[in-house]
C-alpha cells in the first residue's frame, strides 16, 4: 500500500477497501519506523493528520469529496501552515508558528488531502544537496551515503521511500527537478505564476515556484489540478484558466517534436548519464516522436547570471529577519546594532550568509549596473533562446543533472562545484518556463532523471509526454530495496 500511486490510492478509498484513517496510520507508522534513517521530516503532524483523515472518511461516506480526498501528503517546510511550525530549514525560524496557511496548503486542504507533516529542506531553499538544513542532512533512500538533491530533498526522499505518496516542493533553480532526478521520482515546476506563492516563504521572488513531487506524471497531474490557479493575494499569480491536466494524459505522441540542445550534451555531463538520456530519447522515437537538434547558445551563462540575480533577491527578502518581529533573537543584546548582527549571525547558516553577502554586493552603488543589470540582460537573451527554440519544437529534453547523486559531504567545501549541480535546470527558472524531471534509468544503482522543458503554460502537454513514456517503461515503479 505504501508504494501505491495517488490514482491507485484514490481507487482503494473509493471502493472502501481502506479508510483514510487506516491509510494515514500506515504512513505515520512508516515515518516513525523508517525516517530516523533518512531525516526527511522536520515535523510530523500525526494528530492533525488523523483529524483530517476522519473528516475525509465522513465526506466519502456521504458521497462527497474528489479524487484526492483522504490521501496523505507531505508539505515542504517552506509553506506556511497555520498553527504548525514552519522553519524553512533554518535556526532563524525554528520557533516560528505560522498564523495562516499558504494558498497551496489551503488548496490541498480543500481537495481533502491529509497533511502528514513538514519535510526537511536546504536552509531557505538555498542548496542543491539538502545539507545546509539546520536540522541536518537528508539522506537518499537509494543509498543513504548519498545526497537526495536539494532544496526539496526531504520531499523527494519521503516520496521515494514510501513515507508519503506525494509531497509539495519549490523550485528556484531546479529544487523540484534535481532532487526528483536524484531520488527517482517525478517532479514538475509549473510556469512562473501558475501556482500561487502566497504563504511560500520567499528566497528569490522572480524565480520561486511551487509544484508537486509524486511517483508518476498521472499523479502530478492530479496534484497540479488542485494546486494551480489564480490568487488575488499573489501579485505574480497569472489570471488564466486551469485545464484538467488528467484529460490529455493519453493523447498520442505521433508527430511530437523533441528538441535536443547541443549545450546539454557537452563537457561536464557524465557519459553514463548521457547514455541513459539517449536511450530515453530512443524510446520516444518508438512512440512516434521526431527528434530535432537545437541550440540554446546563452545557456552557458545561466549559472553566473543566476548567482547574481538569486542572491540579490535573497538579500532583499531576508532583510526582514532582524530579530525584532519574529524568528530567532540573540540573547541579551547590548543595543539595536548588536541585536541585528548577532541575531542574523547566529540565526543564519553559512550558505545563506554567503548568498546575502553576494546579493548585497551586486546591488550596491557602483556594482548594480556592472553585475545585476548585466545579469538581467543575459536573462532576457536566454529567454529569447527558448522563444526561438519553441518555434521549431514542442518540448525540449536533456539530462536533469550532470551526474547521479553524489556523496554526503563531497561538495560542501566547494560551493562552485555544488552550484554546477543545477547547470541544466537554472535557465528554466530564469525564463519562467515549466519544466519537469521523470525517472529514465539507473547508473551505478542510482536513479537518472530525464528533464523536459515546455512552452509557457504547456504543462498539460508535458504531463502527457511524460505519462506516455511511463506507460512504456517501468523506471518510475522501482522502489529502493530498504523501503519496499
Amino acid at each position: 500500500m505504501s508504494n501505491f500511486t495517488l490514482a491507485q490510492l484514490s481507487q482503494e478509498l473509493q471502493a472502501k477497501k481502506i479508510s483514510s484513517v487506516e491509510l494515514t496510520q500506515t504512513y505515520l507508522e512508516r515515518i516513525k519506523r523508517l525516517d530516523p534513517g533518512l531525516n526527511s521530516f522536520v515535523t510530523v503532524t500525526a494528530e492533525r493528520a488523523l483529524t483530517q483523515a476522519r473528516v475525509a472518511d465522513t465526506q466519502r461516506a456521504a458521497g462527497k469529496g474528489g479524487p484526492l480526498t483522504g490521501i496523505p501528503l507531505a508539505q515542504k517546510d517552506i509553506f506556511c501552515t497555520q498553527g504548525v511550525k514552519t522553519t524553512c530549514g533554518s535556526r532563524m525560524l525554528d520557533n516560528f508558528i505560522a498564523p495562516y496557511n499558504a494558498t497551496v496548503v489551503e488548496k490541498l486542504d480543500a481537495a481533502g488531502m491529509v497533511m502528514l507533516g513538514k519535510t526537511n529542506m536546504d536552509e531557505f531553499a538555498m542548496g542543491s544537496s539538502n545539507e545546509t538544513s539546520f536540522f541536518g542532512a537528508v539522506k537518499n533512500p537509494w543509498n543513504t551515503a548519498k545526497v537526495p538533491g536539494g532544496s526539496s530533498g526531504g520531499s523527494a526522499a519521503a516520496v521515494a521511500a514510501g513515507l508519503a505518496p506525494a509531497a509539495t516542493g519549490t523550485d528556484t533553480g531546479g529544487s523540484i527537478r534535481q532532487p526528483a532526478a536524484l531520488c527517482g521520482i517525478t517532479g514538475i515546476k509549473p510556469t512562473y505564476g501558475r501556482v500561487s506563492r502566497y504563504g511560500m516563504i520567499a528566497f528569490a521572488s522572480s524565480l520561486d515556484q511551487g509544484g508537486p513531487m509524486t511517483r508518476t506524471a498521472a499523479d502530478a497531474a492530479l496534484m497540479l489540478n488542485a494546486m494551480a490557479g489564480f490568487d488575488v493575494r499573489d501579485s505574480t499569480s497569472v489570471n488564466r484558466e486551469v485545464p484538467d491536466y488528467t484529460k490529455t494524459l493519453n493523447d498520442s505522441l505521433k508527430g511530437l517534436r523533441i528538441g535536443l540542445p547541443k549545450e546539454y550534451f557537452s563537457a561536464g555531463l557524465d557519459p553514463k548519464v548521457a547514455q541513459v538520456i539517449q536511450d530515453a530519447i530512443a524510446e520516444y522515437k518508438k512512440l512516434g516522436a521526431e527528434v530535432i537538434d537545437i541550440s540554446l547558445p546563452n545557456s552557458q551563462l545561466a549559472v553566473p547570471a543566476y548567482y547574481v540575480i538569486a542572491p540579490a533577491e535573497c538579500s532583499s527578502n531576508l532583510a526582514r529577519f532582524d530579530g525584532v518581529r519574529y524568528g530567532y533573537r540573540c540573547a541579551n543584546p547590548h543595543n539595536l546594532e548588536d541585536l541585528y548582527k548577532r541575531s542574523r549571525g547566529e540565526g543564519f547558516g553559512a550558505e545563506v550568509k554567503r548568498r546575502i553577502m553576494i546579493g548585497t554586493y551586486v546591488l550596491s552603488a557602483g556594482y548594480y549596473d556592472a553585475y545585476y543589470i548585466k545579469a538581467q540582460r543575459v536573462r532576457r537573451l536566454m529567454t529569447q533562446d527558448f522563444v526561438e527554440a519553441f518555434k521549431k519544437v514542442d518540448v525540449i529534453m536533456g539530462p536533469t543533472a550532470p551526474s547521479v547523486a553524489f556523496g554526503i559531504g563531497e561538495k560542501t567545501d566547494d560551493p562552485v562545484t555544488m552550484y554546477l549541480s543545477d547547470i541544466y535546470t537554472i535557465a528554466v527558472n530564469l525564463a519562467g518556463l515549466p519544466g519537469m524531471s521523470l525517472p529514465a534509468g539507473f547508473v551505478d544503482n542510482l536513479p537518472v532523471g530525464l528533464q523536459m522543458i515546455g512552452n509557457y503554460f504547456d504543462e498539460a502537454r508535458m504531463l502527457n509526454v511524460a505519462h506516455k513514456f511511463q506507460q512504456a517503461t517501468d523506471w518510475h515503479t522501482r522502489i529502493p530495496a530498504a523501503f519496499k
